[in-house]
């Protein structure tokens, strides 16, 4: 007798798993195609007019800053905490004025690093920079007086650079690093590329030529890697300072010491509008949290009152975004605008003896 049950069990087995694979194929098929309508779904969404990356929109707090905190006019970027730049809307290559002496700033102290307390190396000023210091003077740019044989040191230049905003010290600072400014310029766009500026050119060490373009976003990238240096840090926070002909100079930075802001620089012009590269410090959440961005393109007939009265709205509206918000101690105060409103920036008076800053429209500061 023969027994065949055996043979019948075999073949329902081979049945069932010919039965699963074909289902597990069906599911990954299936996989395959919602994987595929997702993938045209998202590239035909639109993103930012200069491809913005999506998580440069992302905040701090999981979710972007509510789209009043952006200002009204020109554009804007912004890094919250460690969070990934969040560039606000209209973003494009536009003049950035004095906001590229930041660049300049960097690219000197990576050359020739400072330390805290450390004053640096010494620069002779020549005759050749006290000429072109008087033709920067007739053409109304921001420059420090200065004198043939004047010595600087690295510290002193850069608080020329920085706090009266000097375009005759940038194109010292600039000579004196690479040897050329045409050197310097090349080595600032080489820079620019290694950060992944991918919408900056720099044409020149202070900003005052309107070919220097950037983007608000991408400008965010050099200031906030500018102050993971604490001499620039430093300096940027520092009111005023001393230099040997200028004598005292004052910090264009009418916010400094205020709602939490500790920097970094203005830039004002013609071409650029306002504009003005910050870090502030804020409550968020019950933790200190740093806000680094910048405004470019701000109108108004005081463009650095413009650019600063924009950069305290945006601050002031991604803190109060926070329903969690505490209140923020004594020397960070902060305070929540209405949506539109904007603050009345009161500025320094200017030192007018040592530091030539003319109002008029073409000075860059």
């Amino acid at each position: 007798m023969t027994y065949r049950e055996p043979a019948r069990t075999t073949t329902r087995r081979i049945r069932i798993r010919r039965i699963r694979v074909a289902g597990l194929l069906v599911v990954i098929a299936g996989i395959a195609a919602l994987g595929h309508q997702l993938l045209a779904s998202s590239s035909s969404t639109a993103t930012s007019p200069i491809d913005v990356p999506r998580s440069e929109h992302r905040a701090a707090l999981g979710e972007a800053p509510p789209s009043t905190a952006w200002p009204a006019d020109g554009q804007a970027a912004v890094r919250i905490g460690r969070s990934q730049i969040q560039a606000g809307p209209n973003q494009h290559a536009a003049p950035i004025a004095s906001v590229a002496k930041v660049m300049t700033a960097y690219l000197v102290l990576r050359d020739q690093p400072l330390r805290l307390g450390q004053h640096g190396p010494t620069i002779t000023l020549t005759d050749a920079d006290v000429a072109d210091t008087d033709r920067r003077r007739e053409q109304d740019e921001s420059v420090v007086s200065i004198a043939a044989g004047e010595q600087l040191t690295e510290l002193q230049a850069l608080q020329a650079l920085l706090l009266p905003s000097a375009n005759n010290i940038a194109a010292v600072l600039a000579r004196w690093d690479a040897g050329s400014a045409d050197r310097f310029v090349a080595r600032m766009n080489a820079t620019a590329r290694s950060l992944g500026m991918t919408h900056t050119r720099y044409t020149d060490p202070s900003g005052y030529d309107d070919a220097t373009m950037s983007t608000a976003a991408d400008q965010v990238r050099i200031v906030d890697r500018a102050m993971r240096l604490p001499v620039f840090a430093s300096i940027v926070a520092t009111p005023s300072a001393t230099l040997p002909v200028a004598g005292s100079v004052l910090n264009t930075n009418g916010l400094l010491g205020h709602n939490g802001f500790v920097g970094v620089k203005t830039g004002s012009d013609d071409a650029a509008g306002g504009c003005f590269a910050f870090r502030a410090i804020r409550w968020i959440d019950g933790k200190q949290t740093t806000i680094t961005g910048v405004v470019l393109g701000q109108p108004g007939d005081d463009r650095v009152a413009a650019g600063l009265a924009a950069a305290d709205a945006m601050v002031d509206r991604i803190a109060g975004h926070s329903l969690r918000q505490v209140r923020a101690t004594p020397d960070l105060r902060q305070r929540t605008l209405a949506p539109g409103t904007a603050p009345r920036i009161r500025l320094r008076a200017r030192h007018r003896t040592g530091v030539d800053e003319s109002p008029h429209a073409g000075s860059a500061q």
